[in-house]
């Protein structure tokens, strides 16, 4: 049998040989250790220097260069640590190098609140001379403004310390509560079997509904079984992002993540109208799909389930020279990015025990590569995962020419280049479809998208506003958190949901990262952005792909609305655009319903 060309697994040896146990990386976190402290030995003395309000351009190109330097550093052994932790749970040595990369960003973070402080201290005149010439004028400036409406740098600093063993520290106690998650299930010969997170998710998805339902049932009694350590730890972490802004004085709990997103209030408004305008089509979708299933109504793990010929298992091979077709029809720069990618080992993609749940790109950016984790099981959701990764990956890749601090792009346009990569494999296997059942299974898939975005994403906001107003006043119980879980799904879905999810917010780890807080909303800012750049590339043509790279490459240069204003002519603050993006998921359900009628 000949060998695979695609590899299932990474490798990782390349960044620093012999995993956790790795010399280099020990020596790597030590430089960075000295490097931070260095940088903030400098700062620090700047700072208090009497009488010096500010900085020179000589002093702020020299800390700019510094900073940079060791943001690049530190950002490609917290990949490396992460991609360790994420294929092996109970890799104990990488958790431990997980809480000391965690005290290095810690320590960093304090040394850029001062560099911050001296940024916001010199005089304007001294600013604007520099900056106009610097390459990173953008990210400088913003952290500039920001700076001045946070706490005295003293106190910022004093803030990200005890975060290591407090804040983030919760955040590290959800992985260890995942790796001890154990699933029970049965194989093909009737056999009990222990799964992993991520192996009893795949179930969750299985054409036999039976198989759906056996898995939800264990899939919930774990969860339920870990509950009261989740929500100690989903409490404790709201808790102290809480305390931290009322002490800034920031009452609005969307005011960090819109900053962090790069976006306005006014965006996110309008682009929640024309979802909600359009998910009368969902409900439709809905009504015909539990009829092709023969329920009543939807239960919440038949909402992903798979009709028709997507129950067919794909080879991951297949899967590999699919993406790479289908991207050579939008740009054969993008398909040879792939090919390259999925040849050299850049993907984590075996399905085995031991693996945390779920899918991610992760960057290595002083090798200029990417690795891709996920569990790969045949299906068509699987496929259409590692193109979002491929996108995530692509982006990187042409952005590799810039300064680390012009790559710190948003995590909403982040999501732009995954979800466009995913359109264009849905439509193009669309387009290429011969039968009719072909047809619709790939529309479910498109349209199974939607519902992702449109409702899932919207339940898990609505969650969060929720709870953090609730926690406000004390501590929420695993019963109300359920309860508020609850009442969340059905809104989102119209109510159009039999049996919900209530421990879905003990289940997804995207509620206890401490990095990025409400991980959901810019997902689906992504994916509406990315329908309306496919519908302009294929107003467009083959030209559209360098305005596409020019694209992402400014998306670490401006905000959001800039962005869609200089490439697309675009105003995300109001409906239209936003209208116009959410009509082509009407239009999939529309052909959908006529095809199974």
């Amino acid at each position: 049998m000949p060998t695979s060309v695609y590899p299932l697994n990474w490798n990782l040896e390349v960044f620093y040989p012999g995993g956790s146990a790795s010399p280099e990386l020990k020596q790597e976190l030590q430089g960075i250790s000295d490097d931070i402290a260095r940088l903030n030995a400098e700062l620090t003395a700047a700072s208090g220097s009497e009488g010096v309000p500010g900085a020179s351009g000589e002093q702020l190109d020299r800390w700019t260069e510094s900073a940079q330097s060791i943001a690049a550093r530190l950002g490609q052994t917290d990949s490396f640590v992460g991609c360790l932790l994420a294929a092996n749970v109970h890799d104990k040595e990488a958790a431990s190098l997980n809480g000391r990369i965690q005290s290095l960003e810690a320590d960093y973070t304090i040394a850029l609140t001062r560099f911050d402080d001296l940024m916001s201290r010199t005089p304007d005149s001294i600013w604007e001379s520099w900056v106009q010439s610097s390459p990173v004028r953008f990210y400088l400036s913003e952290r500039r403004q920001n700076a001045r409406e946070k706490l005295r740098p003293e106190l910022e600093a004093f803030a990200a310390d005890l975060a290591v063993d407090g804040y983030h520290a919760w955040g590290n106690l959800y992985n260890t509560i995942v790796s001890r998650a154990k699933f029970k299930a049965k194989d093909k010969a009737g056999n009990e079997e222990i799964l992993s997170a991520g192996q009893m998710f795949n179930r969750l998805t299985d054409a036999d509904r039976g198989v759906r339902v056996e898995a939800f049932a264990e899939w919930e009694r774990e969860w339920s079984e870990h509950a009261q350590l989740c929500a100690d730890t989903i409490n404790h972490i709201a808790g102290f992002r809480l305390k931290l802004y009322d002490k800034r004085g920031w009452g609005d709990v969307l005011k960090e993540p819109l900053k962090m997103n790069r976006m306005t209030q006014a965006t996110l408004d309008a682009m929640w109208a024309a979802i909600e305008e359009g998910k009368k089509d969902l409900l439709r979708y809905f009504e015909r799909k539990a009829k092709l299933l023969g329920v009543e109504r939807l239960d919440w793990h038949d909402v992903t389930a798979p009709l028709g010929s997507s129950t067919t298992k794909i080879s991951y091979d297949d899967a590999c020279r699919q993406i790479e077709e289908q991207f050579a029809r939008f740009d054969p720069k993008l398909a040879e990015f792939a090919a390259m990618a999925l040849k050299e080992g850049w993907v984590e993609a075996e399905d085995r025990p031991g693996k945390r749940p779920g899918g991610f790109c992760a960057s290595f950016p002083v090798k200029g590569q990417t690795r891709i984790f996920m569990t790969y099981s045949g299906t068509v959701d699987n496929v259409s995962t590692l193109a979002h990764e491929l996108g995530h990956s692509y982006h990187s890749y042409v952005m590799e020419d810039l300064p680390p601090f012009s790559k710190q792009y948003a995590m909403n346009v982040a999501e732009t280049a995954s979800t466009f990569a995913e359109i264009i494999v849905a439509q193009s296997q669309l387009e290429l479809a011969e039968s009719k059942e072909e047809k619709i299974a790939l529309l479910e898939l498109k349209i199974q998208n939607a519902v992702a975005f449109f409702m899932n994403i919207h339940a898990r906001l609505l969650f969060e506003l929720s709870f953090y107003e609730e926690r406000r006043s004390g501590e929420v119980s695993v019963k109300r958190l359920n309860e508020l879980m609850e009442a969340a799904q059905r809104k989102a879905y119209g109510d159009a949901i039999g049996e919900a999810h209530p421990h879905f917010w003990a289940a997804k780890l995207h509620f206890f990262f401490t990095g990025t807080p409400f991980y959901n909303f810019p997902y689906t800012f992504g994916y509406l952005f990315s329908a309306g750049l496919y519908a302009r590339a294929k107003e467009a043509g083959p030209g559209f792909a360098e305005q596409y790279v020019s694209l992402l490459r400014d998306t670490g240069s401006m905000s959001v609305e800039e962005l869609a204003l200089k490439h697309l002519g675009a105003n995300l603050q109001q409906e239209d655009f936003w209208r116009s993006a959410v009509a082509l998921t009407g239009d999939d359900i529309r052909q959908f319903l006529e095809l199974t009628e």
